[in-house]
């Protein structure tokens, strides 16, 4: 079995390595304002600084640093040629939804260039076009059948056999004017003029209770309360299960590496193919003469168990479609999909005329998130725009979303029964190598336990606070996951990544 510590490059995204780290401080008193968002990532922060421009007061609580969840582990495409999405919209909802879906998509990714250029935010920003292309002969009427609908939903969208990749594709759907940045180099500016504006920022506060009274009480971690008119939840993953929406999401987690490249072989675009468990490329300004290779690919559900083996894969690929090119960075980002593909970004549940939710963005949440803060915004200060409807979670289709949900509950049952009566791969806690982790019976309990460099063991309880499916091991990034909802947890049990938002406690294995 492969190592995941003889993977080449640094274990960190590139975003995160090349921007300032925050200091906002934590929640330490009662507080009253007009709007409390909860999650400090592209949607949460955009939401938070539309409001703040419309005069409303903010609060937003983040669990730990703004902009270094999801949204700092990100590709940072802002592009509305989302895979082959123009195609599927407009035969699950019809023309007009198609029209409506790109015409938000595109206002998003010109509403970043228009806040960049106002506030003189230096985040990169190139205008390129985006390519969904394919190798194979195969998929050449999917990929035309993708330029037609872009098109006919007002896209500058082309079906081309020509790219500035380095290697021959079949077809491609091109769309003009699309865009890539640096995001927390952008989102951090946008941090700060929201606090110019009065905007409060409040990092290392977990939300863990909402009361949906007139008015919202947000109840935190450390037992402090923010009192608010309105609540939005942007946590990527809702924190909050009482509108269900963990039975129409699916997680899954993908890979992503990083290379120097001559500029003058840069491809000039951002692209994206459905092929090979998928292979996204792009790339960011770099050395002097050089530019950053971006590639991202091999999905999986979260708690699939051993990733190492993907990473090379991902990492194969890349040396033989750019030669020469040597590792800088690698990381793993983490997507929500809707059951019908389309995000849910409105009220939380009927019950609710004052909590809102921003998720399921499905791999596009840099232009999906400024969307959502602008959509969210606009609902709460008493306007509408006229693509709401498309996006409101409270939209259930049984037709188009049955067979989606009837796939992800039979998992989810599989995992939550199957996983409690599998044996693991190791009899004892003495049978786990060091930097390997496993969940192992102690005393008729299943305990998710890792053991370190020095031979210590770490040892948390294997159910996850969520639901209780059991966690799983990610041995190429030192964590467990579930396989059901996708919550992530540190080796000490820390939460890393919701919906859960409590830890997995500790377990006395002695003796075990």
């Amino acid at each position: 079995m492969a190592d995941h510590r003889t993977l080449p490059g640094i274990d960190e995204s590139y975003w995160m390595d090349t921007a300032a780290v925050t200091t906002y401080p934590s929640l330490t008193a009662d507080l009253e304002v007009d709007v409390a968002v909860i999650g400090g990532g592209i949607a949460g922060l955009c939401t938070a600084w539309e409001l703040t421009e419309a005069g409303r007061s903010v609060a937003l609580l983040e669990a730990d640093r703004i902009v270094a969840g999801v949204t700092g582990y990100t590709t940072a495409k802002l592009s509305v040629l989302h895979t082959l999405i123009y195609d599927k919209v407009r035969t699950s909802f019809g023309a007009e939804s198609a029209r409506l879906y790109a015409e938000s998509q595109q206002a998003a990714v010109e509403r970043v260039a228009e806040i960049a250029s106002r506030l003189t935010i230096d985040c990169e920003l190139e205008r390129v076009p985006a390519f969904t292309y394919v190798e194979s002969p195969d998929g050449v009427d999917r990929i035309r059948a993708e330029a037609d609908a872009a098109a006919e939903a007002g896209l500058p969208a082309s079906f081309v056999t020509e790219t500035g990749l380095p290697f021959p594709v079949a077809g491609a759907v091109r769309i003009e004017n699309q865009a890539q940045f640096h995001p927390r180099r952008y989102l951090l500016a946008l941090a700060e003029d929201l606090t110019r504006r009065g905007g409060r920022i409040f990092e290392r506060t977990r939300a863990t209770g909402l009361d949906e009274g007139h008015p919202c009480t947000v109840t935190t971690e450390g037992g402090h309360t923010v009192t608010a008119r309105q609540v939005v939840v942007a946590t990527h993953y809702p924190v909050f299960d009482r509108a269900l929406l963990f039975a129409r999401l699916e997680p899954r987690r993908e890979l992503v590496v990083a290379a120097a490249i001559a500029a003058d072989r840069d491809p000039g675009g951002v692209y994206l193919t459905p092929e090979q468990n998928t292979r996204s490329v792009r790339t960011a300004p770099y050395r002097d003469g050089q530019r950053l290779l971006i590639v991202t690919g091999e999905h999986f559900t979260p708690g699939a168990g051993e990733a190492t083996e993907q990473w090379q894969k991902l990492i194969d690929w890349t040396r033989e479609r750019f030669p020469g090119t040597q590792i800088a960075y690698r990381w793993a980002t983490q997507d929500n999909t809707s059951t019908d593909q389309v995000p849910f970004i409105g009220r939380f549940h009927p019950g609710t005329d004052n909590v809102y939710v921003a998720t399921g963005f499905g791999g596009w949440g840099m232009s999906t998130g400024v969307l959502a803060g602008r959509l969210l915004a606009a609902r709460i200060t008493g306007t509408e725009p006229p693509w709401a409807g498309l996006y409101d979670p409270l939209r259930l289709n049984p037709v188009r979303e049955a067979g989606s949900m009837l796939k992800m509950g039979a998992k989810v049952a599989a995992h939550f029964v199957g996983d409690r009566v599998r044996p693991s791969h190791v009899d004892s806690i003495d049978d786990i190598e060091p930097g390997t982790g496993a969940v192992v019976r102690v005393r008729g309990r299943q305990c998710a336990a890792y053991r370190d460099d020095t031979g210590q063991i770490h040892a948390v309880s294997a159910r996850c606070t969520h639901l209780g499916c059991i966690v799983q091991f990610n041995d190429a990034e030192t964590a467990w996951e579930c396989p059901c909802h996708g919550s992530r947890f540190g080796i000490d049990g820390s939460v890393v990544q919701g919906p859960a938002n409590q830890p997995l406690q500790p377990q006395d294995v002695a003796g075990g």
